[in-house]
């Protein structure tokens, strides 16, 4: 089962959405406030996967060090309702995601 890390930005009760991934917040991690960088490297050694809307992460990061997957919500909105509307594709995303590379899921599809 892969083990999933939300950032601080996507809602905590989308996890009951995305069945089938053992889902840790950032918060809950206890690493709240934590830079993307530090925060990714710690993510590194206990998760597959980091799911974030911050759109520039691959900008701000160089991921290539990382075995971290990583999926970003590119749809304009973090509110619950458009996030389990496309439940489906994140679910994708998250399962199809290889480590060291990012995914960007947006409103087209």
């Amino acid at each position: 089962m892969k083990r999933v890390l939300f950032d601080e930005d996507v809602p905590r009760p989308l996890r009951r959405a995305l069945p089938g991934f053992e889902i840790q917040t950032v918060i809950e991690a206890g690493w709240s406030g934590v830079k993307n960088g530090e925060l990714l490297r710690r993510a590194d050694e206990l998760f597959d996967v980091f799911l974030t809307a911050d759109r520039n992460l691959a900008f701000q990061q160089n991921l290539s060090k990382v075995r971290l997957g990583v999926v970003v919500l590119a749809i304009g909105s973090t509110k619950l309702d458009d996030l389990r509307a496309i439940a489906g594709r994140i679910i994708t995303a998250l399962a199809e995601v290889q480590s060291g590379h990012l995914v960007r899921i947006t409103r087209q599809g």
